[in-house]
């Protein structure tokens, strides 16, 4: 069974930074892309980062400039360093693995982020 442990997650001060860290357990093939994704308390999850298995990067406009998402050669690590942080940046963030193949996503848990002003 594969498993996502995000950490790195906190209380910030607005300007401040955070890195997100998430592991994975054990190697992956098939991985289409690892990425970032929040969901804010009556809101919608969504997309914050994505970096494809050929290296293209993809971020929400909101967070465009200020996050940088990056991963291990061996796929068993992805980041998410965020820097100018913003009240309404405040979210639970969750680790994803996208797959070719089924099952076609793994969730970590998430880990709170808490940007106060």
């Amino acid at each position: 069974q594969v498993q996502l442990v995000e950490s790195g997650g906190g209380l910030v001060q607005a300007g401040g930074s955070l890195r997100l860290s998430c592991a994975v357990s054990r190697n992956i093939f098939s991985i289409r892309a690892m990425g970032w994704y929040r969901q804010a308390p009556g809101k919608l999850r969504e997309s914050v980062a994505i970096i494809t298995s050929g290296e293209t990067t993809n971020y929400a406009d909101s967070v465009k400039g200020r996050f940088t998402i990056s991963r291990t050669n061996a796929n068993n690590t992805v980041y998410l360093q965020m820097n100018n942080l913003k009240p309404e940046d405040t979210a639970v963030y969750y680790c994803n693995i996208n797959l070719y193949t089924r099952p076609y996503n793994y969730w970590g848990r998430g880990t709170q982020v808490t940007v106060s002003s």
